[in-house]
Parts: C-alpha cells; structure tokens; sequence
C-alpha cells in the first residue's frame, strides 16, 4: 500500500488552514503542519519535508509567500501550489519566477483545491517517470574510497570522509558532502544496496548517514555538521551497534 502524499500547509489564516486540513485529510491526504509563517515553514521543512507545499502568497511576518518558496527551493525541490486573495498581475508574475504547479484564488471551493492537487500529483509521478533524454541514467561507480557520481555531464570523484549524508528526494537521491551536493538519478534503495557497508547505514526511509560524521546522538535524531536527522525507531539498536565497533 503506497504512502499518502503529504501535504504542508503554509497560511495565516487560522480557519482558512483548518478547513482546508479537514477537507484535505478527508480526501486521504496526510498534512504535516498548519504553519502560519515563512520563517517557520522552512524550519518545518528540514525536519518533515512533505510532497506539496499549500503556500498562502500574503503571509504576515518577515518574508512572503513567494520570498519562502525562493529560499525553500536553494535546498528542496518541492511542488508549490499558491494561495493568493490578490491575483493581481504584479504578484502573479513574482510567483510564476518560482514554477509553482498551480495558483488558487481565494475564495476556492473544494473541488478547485481537490483538483489542482490531483494534477499536481500527476505531474509528480510523470517527473518521476522520466528520465530527461540528453541524460544518461549512470550509476555511481563504488570505489574503497570513494564514489564517482554524474555532475554537469561528467562523472566526479567524491572522497567518502568527506560525504556527510544522503536525502531521499523521490525517486532521486541527494549526496551532501564538506563541499558539495550532488543529485543522483537513482532512488535511496538502490544507493544503500551498493554503498560500502563499513562507512554508511540508513537510519531512516529518507536519510542515510556516514558513520564516521556524525556528531551527536539524541533519541529520537542524530546531528551530521548541525543538520539534525531523524532515526527511525527499527533502525536505532542497529545505529548504536554499529557505532561501537567503529
């Protein structure tokens, strides 16, 4: 049974965002916050990234809408679908500069919302499906010290001491090393069945870390170079094993 697609709530409007929570879990859809700021929306993505962001384009506080989608998309790849009373020309065209999937004026019945996700999600698993056709689909060759990956057209050689983790991002995969991010067209599955088992573990569906980086261990997470993340509970007693033989 496939996971439900998860969906962030961004929306300063109180009632607005829990009528909006209520119809969407109705539909079977799983939220993972009603945040009702930019600020805190970012801080929520890095600990919880969701599948869709629902993003109100006039939020009270610091930066706006369009001002979080910006700075959510320097690190997070995320499908935007816009909420806006003001469907003027000047914040429709500073919203287009960020790709959203879909823009909702409020007020909206339930079916525009329904479908504009639906669509969204249609778009998403097409994206997963394809593979650009100027690009070649090249696994990362495993060395004992290191791992060439794809990078601007060519294969790069990353040092294994200098990888910090691995974060799922669909059907894609993305290497955050001391110097670099690197993209993998390849899914978090495939990656740990051929990453060496001495250096990495997957603490989490989402996360795989290197063991020799990490810096803290709490319950519940673990801390990579201030990056906290979280360890699933099946995969905890592994971790610490493994953890005092190193």
């Amino acid at each position: 049974m496939s996971q439900p697609t998860k969906i962030l709530i961004v929306e300063d409007e109180m009632i607005i965002a829990a009528n909006i929570s209520l119809q969407l879990t109705t539909l079977g859809y799983e939220i993972t916050g009603i945040i009702p700021r930019g600020e805190e929306a970012l801080l929520h993505i890095k600990e919880n990234t969701p599948d869709i962001v629902l993003l109100d384009i006039q939020l009270k506080g610091k930066i706006d809408g369009i001002e979080t989608a910006q700075i959510m998309q320097k690190s997070f790849n995320i499908p935007i679908i816009y909420l806006t009373a003001n469907a003027d020309d000047e914040h429709f065209n500073r919203a287009k500069s960020t790709n959203p999937y879909a823009f909702i004026s409020k007020p909206f019945k339930k079916l525009d919302l329904q479908r504009a996700i639906e669509l969204t999600i249609k778009r998403i698993q097409n994206e997963d499906k394809e593979v650009d056709a100027s690009e070649e689909k090249l696994s990362p060759f495993i060395l004992s010290d290191s791992i060439f990956v794809k990078h601007h057209e060519k294969m790069v050689r990353v040092d294994i001491k200098d990888i910090l983790y691995i974060e799922a991002e669909r059907n894609y995969c993305r290497i955050h090393s001391k110097l670099k991010e690197y993209l993998l067209v390849m899914t978090l599955k495939d990656l740990d069945e051929k990453l060496p088992n001495k250096h990495f573990i997957r603490v989490h569906r989402s996360f795989i870390v290197n063991l020799s980086q990490i810096d803290e261990v709490a319950t519940s997470h673990i801390v990579i170079g201030k990056k906290a993340i979280p360890v699933s509970k099946a995969l905890k007693d592994e971790l610490l094993n493994r953890l005092q033989t190193i």
